[in-house]
């Protein structure tokens, strides 16, 4: 298994403040596997929804959720970044997801992938 960071765990920092995330982000740290680096970053554009964390990995689909409480959700999270971690595409739908994420998914974004220019 690898052991290197490889996928990201984002958290915002602009609307409910860097303390906030600071707080969200040692509550992930005891759950989460260490492929995770977990990174405060500005604004991701889910202001009328703090705070928002949004999932990373190569190759995969990209996740963005609102309204993330850092007591009540971090089994939720945790739970999901087992799963995205075990997936080779990071896809799952909204009712393979650990159900209090089900109403706080911001975005699934398609994996980056680059075109071979013809």
């Amino acid at each position: 298994m690898t052991n290197h960071s490889d996928h990201s765990i984002l958290i915002c920092t602009t609307c409910k403040g860097a303390g906030a995330a600071r707080k969200l982000r040692a509550a992930l740290a005891e759950h989460v596997s260490k492929r995770f680096v977990l990174r405060a970053v500005d604004c991701m554009a889910g202001c009328e929804r703090p705070i928002t964390v949004g999932l990373q990995g190569p190759g995969k689909t990209q996740y963005l959720f609102g309204e993330i409480e850092a007591q009540a959700d971090i089994e939720a999270i945790a739970s999901f970044a087992q799963q995205f971690l075990a997936s080779d595409t990071g896809w799952s739908t909204a009712s393979e997801r650990p159900k209090r994420l089900y109403h706080k998914t911001l975005a699934r974004l398609p994996a980056y992938r680059t075109e071979a220019k013809t």
